[in-house]
C-alpha cells in the first residue's frame, strides 16, 4: 500500500485504531526514564500521543498526511504536544542527535523497503537509545488471527536482526539485542478473544 491508500484507509470520522496505545508499548519502555522518543510509521498517532502523555518529547513520522493530521488532532484532544512530519520513512533523514526511543510498529513493507526503514530507524537512535519494533509474523498467516494476508509483508525476528544487523556495518554503530522472538496479541471478536502472533524486537545502541 501507498501513500494514497494508507490515505483513504485513514479517511474516516473515527480512529481506525482507537486512541489507546499498541498493548505491547507500556511493557517495553516501562523501565525508560522518559526522553525523546520517535514513533516511525506512527499512523494516526496513538503511540506518539500515549508517549506525549507519559513526559516523552514525541515525533510521529508516517507518508500519510490524512494519518498525521489525525495524530496531531489526538495529541490535541489529549492536551499534550509532539512534533509530527509527512515523510516516507525509508527515506527520511532523522535529526543528527538521535532518539533516546525510537517505536517502529506495524509498518507493513515488502523485504528491501523493510530493510532501508531499519536503517532510517537505526540512524534515528541515538547512543544509549532503545529501539523497539513489533510487526506481524509469518507465522500469524497459517497459526494466528488477522493481519495482512500478503507474505511480502510479514516477517520474522530473525529478518529483522538481520536488517539490524546490515544497518549496524552500514552505520557504523553497535546493537545489543535485549529481546527478539514471537508474542501473542489479544484481539476481541465477535466470536471471542483470539490470538494473533506478532514478532518483537528490542535492542539498544551501544556505540
Amino acid at each position: 500500500m501507498d501513500a494514497s491508500d494508507w490515505n483513504a484507509r485513514y479517511d474516516t470520522s473515527e480512529l481506525i485504531w482507537k486512541g489507546e496505545p499498541n498493548q505491547f508499548l507500556p511493557l517495553e519502555v516501562a523501565d525508560l526514564a522518559p526522553g525523546t522518543a520517535l514513533d516511525l510509521a506512527c499512523g494516526e498517532g496513538r503511540n506518539a500521543v500515549w508517549l506525549a502523555k507519559q513526559g516523552w518529547i514525541a515525533t510521529g513520522v508516517d507518508f500519510s498526511d490524512v494519518g498525521v493530521e489525525k495524530g496531531r488532532a489526538l495529541a490535541a484532544e489529549n492536551g499534550v504536544e509532539a512534533t509530527w512530519v509527512v515523510a516516507d520513512v525509508t527515506t527520511w533523514e532523522p535529526p543528527a542527535n538521535g532518539y533516546d526511543l525510537v517505536a517502529v510498529f506495524y509498518l507493513q513493507l515488502a523485504a528491501e523497503e523493510r530493510r532501508a526503514s531499519m536503517i532510517t530507524a537505526v540512524r534515528a537512535l541515538g547512543v544509549g537509545g532503545t529501539l523497539v519494533l513489533v510487526g506481524h509474523d509469518l507465522l500469524n498467516l497459517t497459526e494466528g488471527y488477522g493481519g495482512p494476508q500478503n507474505p511480502s509483508f510479514l516477517l520474522t525476528a530473525e529478518d529483522i536482526i538481520d536488517d539490524l544487523t546490515a544497518a549496524e556495518v552500514l552505520l557504523d554503530v553497535e546493537l545489543v539485542t535485549e529481546k527478539s522472538g514471537r508474542v501473542e496479541r489479544s484481539v476481541s471478536t465477535d466470536d471471542g478473544e483470539r490470538a494473533a502472533i506478532d514478532t518483537l524486537v528490542r535492542v539498544r545502541r551501544v556505540a
